[in-house]
Protein backbone atom coordinates (compact mmCIF):
# COMPACT_ATOMS: atom_id res chain seq x y z
CA UNK A 1 0.00 0.00 0.00
CA UNK A 2 1.35 3.14 -0.82
CA UNK A 3 0.24 6.66 0.72
CA UNK A 4 -0.29 9.54 -1.84
CA UNK A 5 1.01 12.58 -1.06
CA UNK A 6 -1.81 14.32 0.69
CA UNK A 7 -2.23 11.10 2.43
CA UNK A 8 1.17 11.46 3.70
CA UNK A 9 1.01 15.05 4.64
CA UNK A 10 -2.02 13.97 6.55
CA UNK A 11 -0.94 10.90 8.03
CA UNK A 12 0.94 12.97 10.64
CA UNK A 13 -2.16 15.06 11.63
CA UNK A 14 -4.92 12.33 11.21
CA UNK A 15 -3.19 8.99 12.98
CA UNK A 16 -0.84 11.17 15.03
CA UNK A 17 0.28 8.98 17.83
CA UNK A 18 -0.20 5.53 16.01
CA UNK A 19 2.77 5.98 13.26
CA UNK A 20 3.75 2.71 14.17
CA UNK A 21 0.19 1.50 12.99
CA UNK A 22 0.30 3.43 9.80
CA UNK A 23 3.79 2.45 9.04
CA UNK A 24 3.19 -1.40 9.41
CA UNK A 25 -0.25 -0.61 7.23
CA UNK A 26 2.08 0.65 4.53
CA UNK A 27 4.57 -2.07 4.76
CA UNK A 28 2.36 -4.77 4.77
CA UNK A 29 -0.38 -3.89 2.45
CA UNK A 30 -2.57 -4.08 4.20
CA UNK A 31 -5.54 -2.15 6.12
CA UNK A 32 -6.66 -3.62 9.16
CA UNK A 33 -10.63 -2.38 9.19
CA UNK A 34 -13.28 -2.50 6.15
CA UNK A 35 -13.48 1.10 4.83
CA UNK A 36 -15.60 2.49 1.71
CA UNK A 37 -13.81 3.29 -1.33
CA UNK A 38 -13.76 7.02 -2.20
CA UNK A 39 -11.95 7.57 -5.56
CA UNK A 40 -10.68 4.58 -8.29
CA UNK A 41 -8.26 4.78 -11.58
CA UNK A 42 -5.26 5.71 -12.50
CA UNK A 43 -4.01 2.08 -11.50
CA UNK A 44 -5.53 1.91 -8.03
CA UNK A 45 -7.76 3.39 -5.45
CA UNK A 46 -7.93 5.81 -2.79
CA UNK A 47 -9.64 4.70 0.73
CA UNK A 48 -9.18 5.58 4.16
CA UNK A 49 -7.01 8.88 3.19
CA UNK A 50 -4.91 6.86 1.73
CA UNK A 51 -3.79 5.57 -2.00
CA UNK A 52 -3.44 2.60 -3.57
CA UNK A 53 -1.85 1.14 -6.41
CA UNK A 54 -2.71 -2.02 -7.83
CA UNK A 55 -6.13 -4.06 -7.57
CA UNK A 56 -7.69 -4.55 -3.94
CA UNK A 57 -9.17 -7.03 -1.97
CA UNK A 58 -11.77 -5.62 0.34
CA UNK A 59 -12.44 -8.52 3.16
CA UNK A 60 -14.38 -9.00 6.55
CA UNK A 61 -10.47 -8.37 8.07
CA UNK A 62 -9.60 -5.34 6.08
CA UNK A 63 -7.82 -4.11 2.88
CA UNK A 64 -5.50 -5.96 1.18
CA UNK A 65 -3.34 -5.56 -2.01
CA UNK A 66 -4.32 -8.39 -4.66
CA UNK A 67 -1.49 -9.35 -7.11
CA UNK A 68 -4.33 -10.46 -10.14
CA UNK A 69 -3.91 -7.56 -12.65
CA UNK A 70 -6.58 -8.15 -15.19
CA UNK A 71 -9.14 -10.65 -15.55
CA UNK A 72 -7.60 -13.58 -17.31
CA UNK A 73 -5.57 -13.90 -14.23
CA UNK A 74 -8.44 -14.70 -11.82
CA UNK A 75 -9.00 -17.69 -10.77
CA UNK A 76 -10.33 -19.81 -7.80
CA UNK A 77 -6.40 -19.70 -6.15
CA UNK A 78 -6.37 -15.98 -6.47
CA UNK A 79 -9.91 -15.89 -4.38
CA UNK A 80 -8.90 -18.06 -1.56
CA UNK A 81 -8.37 -14.99 1.01
CA UNK A 82 -12.35 -14.35 0.33
CA UNK A 83 -13.39 -17.89 0.24
CA UNK A 84 -11.22 -17.96 3.70
CA UNK A 85 -14.01 -15.76 4.86
CA UNK A 86 -16.98 -17.38 3.49
CA UNK A 87 -18.78 -17.90 6.43
CA UNK A 88 -18.61 -13.99 7.28
CA UNK A 89 -19.96 -13.23 3.66
CA UNK A 90 -23.18 -13.24 1.24
CA UNK A 91 -21.99 -11.40 -1.40
CA UNK A 92 -18.81 -11.23 -3.21
CA UNK A 93 -18.31 -8.95 -5.90
CA UNK A 94 -16.11 -8.83 -8.21
CA UNK A 95 -14.59 -5.93 -10.13
CA UNK A 96 -13.32 -7.21 -13.61
CA UNK A 97 -11.34 -4.23 -14.93
CA UNK A 98 -13.01 -2.06 -17.76
CA UNK A 99 -14.66 -4.76 -19.21
CA UNK A 100 -17.02 -7.52 -18.20
CA UNK A 101 -15.96 -10.75 -18.85
CA UNK A 102 -17.13 -14.76 -18.10
CA UNK A 103 -15.70 -15.71 -14.88
CA UNK A 104 -14.38 -19.43 -14.29
CA UNK A 105 -17.59 -21.40 -13.25
CA UNK A 106 -15.11 -23.43 -10.44
CA UNK A 107 -15.36 -19.69 -8.69
CA UNK A 108 -19.15 -19.35 -8.78
CA UNK A 109 -19.57 -23.39 -7.56
CA UNK A 110 -16.84 -22.89 -4.85
CA UNK A 111 -18.23 -19.89 -3.19
CA UNK A 112 -22.28 -21.24 -4.04
CA UNK A 113 -21.11 -24.45 -1.87
CA UNK A 114 -20.41 -21.68 0.92
CA UNK A 115 -23.70 -19.85 0.04
CA UNK A 116 -22.14 -16.83 -0.96
CA UNK A 117 -23.85 -14.94 -4.13
CA UNK A 118 -20.77 -13.67 -6.53
CA UNK A 119 -21.56 -10.73 -8.86
CA UNK A 120 -18.57 -9.99 -11.27
CA UNK A 121 -18.95 -6.69 -13.37
CA UNK A 122 -16.82 -3.77 -13.89
CA UNK A 123 -14.67 -2.41 -11.45
CA UNK A 124 -16.79 0.19 -11.46
CA UNK A 125 -19.72 -1.15 -10.78
CA UNK A 126 -18.33 -3.09 -8.30
CA UNK A 127 -16.86 -0.64 -6.62
CA UNK A 128 -20.46 1.59 -6.52
CA UNK A 129 -22.44 -1.48 -5.05
CA UNK A 130 -19.54 -2.47 -2.45
CA UNK A 131 -19.80 1.03 -0.97
CA UNK A 132 -23.56 0.82 -0.66
CA UNK A 133 -23.72 -2.46 0.69
CA UNK A 134 -21.23 -1.53 3.51
CA UNK A 135 -23.62 1.55 3.98
CA UNK A 136 -25.74 -0.56 5.00
CA UNK A 137 -23.62 -2.78 6.88
CA UNK A 138 -24.05 -6.03 4.88
CA UNK A 139 -21.92 -8.62 4.52
CA UNK A 140 -20.18 -7.91 1.41
CA UNK A 141 -17.06 -8.64 -0.15
CA UNK A 142 -15.28 -7.09 -3.15
CA UNK A 143 -12.45 -8.59 -5.18
CA UNK A 144 -11.50 -5.30 -7.38
CA UNK A 145 -9.10 -5.21 -10.48
CA UNK A 146 -7.35 -2.03 -10.53
CA UNK A 147 -8.25 0.04 -13.94
CA UNK A 148 -6.35 2.94 -15.53
CA UNK A 149 -9.67 5.10 -16.40
CA UNK A 150 -12.69 5.11 -13.97
CA UNK A 151 -15.98 5.20 -15.55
Amino acid sequence: MAVSGTAAANRGSRIRGNDIVADQIIASGHFPHRVGIDAYGNGGFRFADMSHKGSLLCLPTGMYGWEVADASALTLESLRPALECADELDVLLIGLGPDIVAIDPAIRAAFRARRVIVEPTQTGGAIRTYNVLLAEDRAVAAALIAVEKAR
